[in-house]
C-alpha cells in the first residue's frame, strides 16, 4: 500500500471512532414505508419465480389442448367421410 492510501485509511478509521451516534426519532410512517417497500420487493420476486415455474406447465397444457382438439377434429372428419 502506498503512503497516501495508508494515511487515508488511518484518517478514515480515526474519524469513524470519533463519530457519536445520533439520537433521532424515526416515526411510524418511515417504518410503514420501509415495510411496504420490502413487501413489494418480496411480492415481485415471488411473482417472477412463479411465472418462471408456471411457464412450462402452461405451454404443456396448451399443447395438450391443441392435441385434443386436433384429435376431436379428426374424429369429426372421419365421421363425415363415413356419411
Amino acid at each position: 500500500m502506498s503512503k497516501t492510501a495508508l494515511l487515508l485509511l488511518r484518517a478514515l478509521l480515526i474519524s469513524m471512532t470519533l463519530v457519536t451516534p445520533s439520537v433521532a426519532y424515526i416515526g411510524p410512517g418511515a417504518g410503514i414505508s420501509v415495510l411496504g417497500s420490502v413487501l413489494g420487493i418480496l411480492a415481485t420476486i415471488f411473482v417472477a419465480i412463479g411465472a418462471i415455474v408456471f411457464w412450462p406447465i402452461r405451454k404443456f397444457l396448451k399443447r395438450r389442448k391443441a392435441a385434443r382438439e386436433s384429435a376431436d377434429e379428426s374424429t369429426v372428419d372421419s365421421s363425415r367421410d363415413a356419411d
